[in-house]
């Protein structure tokens, strides 16, 4: 090709030699050197045209087949995507406790094992819509989840846990059905209420950067057919001002003249008999505070912590508070925790059947220290134990006083 092009633009030259004789010689030299110049750039050219095809020889052409089988082949991962999107959007969590646990009561020892375990589906339904479904071992009883080991091996009883939805398009946030308690409680106090409570109603709040605000409807009975239609309602401020956290609240339980919600008994609250019925001696209507602050001793942690309560509607008997302190986290491989905290609970500083389930056996009309420690085996897997020693029934008025002492050693499991 290189010589063709060549031959042919000679050819030209050649052919008008004739020509030349009428052309100055000072132009037929120009002449001839542009010539050179262009049969220099056809060569570069040709030489180009070569090296492309080289590098071409062994790529494959793309046809229309191609595109389209290609077209098809995304479109199919695209439909396998879709179909699988809902795992994106849906998540398990849960945990497991294996306990032993030793109780003096006064004079009556008992030893025992027992099993914790929960498991959620958490699901993220629309934009900013939560919904969550759960599980837990147990019984009926409202602050408990344990599940006594032995019985022969018999099976165990698995109840609804958590079923609720939460919407939340800002800092606003609304949820309603048995849910996680939304009150903030200081260091996780179970002075008002048991961790393992999910009050049941309609719950809405604010999450601001300084202030949150928390609020409840919860359900006592929820039924007007034999005109048991009571209902916790409740409200609770608080700031975030650096390593501080503080709020105040009020919750009105309206349980004067009620016969006992759950087991017969009324847990420390006092009650009189009306009408030939025991009920309860008074409503709930609770005035609390609590505070919470972090700082860091060396590399670890450390927090204090104070909750109050008082009842508005009791007579005497109607204060609790809790002070405390705790050091370090057990939330690594190889961390520790150690916590201390006193709690004094009169009779009806608060609504019995809620609070902590584990304090001088549960209930109010009580008092003691709660001494733990943990340690992270590894990550989501601690080791540590509970110790409670203190006096249940401490009012002299109402009963005598006993010793209460209680020995928890736990292993859990997070996941």
């Amino acid at each position: 090709m290189k010589k063709a092009i060549s031959v042919a633009v000679a050819g030209a030259v050649l052919g008008s030699a004739g020509a030349s004789a009428h052309v100055p010689e000072a132009e037929w030299a120009a002449f001839k050197k542009e010539y050179a110049a262009l049969v220099d750039r056809v060569n570069a050219l040709s030489a180009e045209n070569e090296q492309l095809k080289a590098a071409t020889a062994g790529m494959a052409l793309v046809t229309v087949d191609d595109l389209e089988a290609t077209n098809a082949e995304i479109a199919t991962l695209k439909k396998e995507n879709e179909a699988t999107d809902w795992a994106e959007k849906v998540k398990w969590q849960g945990d497991f406790r294996y306990r032993y646990e030793e109780i003096d009561d006064g004079g009556s020892d008992r030893e025992r094992h027992r099993i914790r375990a929960r498991a959620a589906l958490i699901a993220q339904a629309a934009e900013n819509v939560e919904v969550g479904l759960g599980l837990a071992t147990g019984g009926d009883d409202p602050v408990s989840t344990n599940q006594t080991l032995g019985g022969g091996g018999s099976t165990k009883d698995i109840k609804l846990d958590l079923a609720y939805f939460k919407w939340k398009p800002n800092n606003f946030w609304l949820s309603g059905g048995k849910v996680k308690n939304p009150y903030y409680k200081p260091a996780k106090s179970a002075l008002i209420w048991d961790d393992d409570l999910r009050p049941e109603g309609i719950f809405a709040g604010w999450d601001g950067d300084l202030f949150f605000v928390n609020s409840s409807y919860i359900h006592i009975n929820s039924d007007s057919k034999d005109g048991l239609d009571e209902a916790i309602w409740g409200a609770q401020v608080g700031t975030k001002l650096g390593p501080f956290t503080v709020a105040a609240g009020y919750l009105d339980i309206p349980t004067a003249g009620l016969p006992a919600i759950y087991d017969d008994d009324f847990f420390g609250n006092a009650s009189e008999i009306k009408d030939g019925e025991e009920v309860y001696r008074y409503d709930y209507e609770l005035v609390t505070i609590g505070a919470d602050a972090s700082f860091n001793v060396g590399n670890l942690p450390l927090g204090i912590y104070a909750d109050f309560v008082q009842n508005q509607d009791a007579d005497d008997n109607d204060q609790g508070y809790i002070v405390g302190a705790k050091l370090g986290s057990a939330n690594k491989q190889g961390t520790w925790q150690l916590q201390y905290q006193w709690q004094s609970l009169e009779a009806d500083a608060t609504f019995a059947l809620v609070t902590d389930s584990d304090f001088m056996g549960g209930g109010t009309d009580g008092e003691g220290h709660k001494i733990s420690a943990a340690y992270a085996l590894i990550d989501k897997w601690t080791l540590g134990f509970t110790y409670f020693d203190g006096d249940k029934c401490f009012d002299d008025i109402k009963c005598d006083s006993r010793g209460y002492d209680r020995l928890m050693i736990d292993t859990k499991f997070k996941y």
